[in-house]
């Protein structure tokens, strides 16, 4: 356990030698988890007993659970794979402009297409941000509709999803989104985003408030559901039907998420399920705010975010059959 870390890996190529030694996986793991020391997850107890045989630590501390892995606690807990597997995994959901689907995986990495579509949405929980820090320079607000175009559905599908306009009428998901421009030029610009019940005000406005500090510069389109910001907001309005630059009053910026995300939906992943939406939302919104990182650095990332988060297949599959 007192090795050092080899040349960190830079491709794909090298990610898969690098962790196909389970002492340098295990390394990785203990390193970018216990930044301070390995400490037990049940009472936080440092420094305990490595067992090398059963590779596993012991807490010193008498209580349940004494014994933990590498994985006790964080979204690998109870599953057979190695390491290698759920690392490569973890490389190429966070690197892959456009994700990664489940068939890609379970071919990459020889698992069953089950099991890589349950990795992937695992992995997908570990990369929620969480909160995230409220914009006080410029921001921009916008919500977009996920779903299946109706000229493209069966007769008999569209009669059951198709009863009338708007959100509730239309059968697609709602998400919208507000992006921090930053404050200076070289300051990131940053997304939250998050799925909706509907577009009324009451809705729009609350995540707004979630996202961007009273008094900010705020810029969003015509829609009536943002009517009323100007209240607590420096807001200025894009009409799309007339122009969709005025300066700096645009919307550019969330709508250039709004298409990386579709173009992951439609392109790679095909068909989303409601239930699951949230977590496809939450993989595009970490590779958009860790563009500017390397390969290695958004993997260290994910890693680092493994902990505290457990997501189970009856969990997973309780409300509606897979996507």
């Amino acid at each position: 356990m007192e090795q050092a870390f080899d040349q960190e890996p830079k491709t794909l190529a090298d990610a898969i030698k690098h962790f196909a030694d389970p002492e340098v996986s295990l390394l990785t793991m203990v390193k970018l988890r216990w930044k301070d020391g390995v400490c037990c997850p049940t009472c936080g107890h440092k420094n305990p007993r490595w067992m090398p045989v059963q590779r596993r630590w012991e807490c010193k501390l008498k209580h349940a659970k004494r014994q933990f892995s590498a994985k006790t606690g964080t979204i690998f807990e109870d599953s057979p794979l190695g390491l290698d597997k759920w690392f490569t995994a973890i490389w190429l959901i966070s690197n892959c402009r456009n994700g990664i689907s489940s068939m890609e995986l379970h071919r990459s990495i020889g698992v069953t297409q089950k099991t890589a579509w349950f990795m992937l949405h695992r992995i997908r929980l570990a990369m929620q941000s969480g909160t995230i820090e409220k914009s006080d320079g410029e921001a921009e607000a916008d919500e977009t509709f996920i779903g299946g175009k109706a000229k493209n559905m069966h007769k008999s599908v569209k009669e059951k999803k198709i009863f009338g306009r708007g959100a509730a009428g239309s059968g697609k998901q709602v998400v919208m989104g507000v992006l921090s421009r930053g404050a200076g030029t070289n300051k990131s610009r940053i997304v939250s985003a998050r799925r909706v019940k509907d577009t009324t005000g009451e809705v729009l406005k609350a995540e707004i408030k979630k996202a961007v500090e009273t008094g900010t510069k705020i810029y969003t389109d015509a829609h009536g559901g943002y009517r009323g910001l100007a209240e607590t907001y420096v807001h200025a309005v894009v009409d799309h039907a007339v122009e969709y630059v005025r300066g700096r009053v645009h919307t550019n910026g969330m709508e250039n998420f709004w298409s990386l995300l579709k173009r992951s939906i439609k392109g790679t992943y095909i068909s989303v399920l409601p239930p699951h939406l949230d977590r496809y939302v939450d993989e595009q919104v970490f590779r958009f705010n860790e563009r500017s990182e390397s390969d290695s650095n958004r993997f260290r990332k994910v890693v680092s975010m493994l902990a505290g988060k457990r997501l189970t297949y009856d969990e997973l599959t309780g409300h509606e059959a897979t996507a």
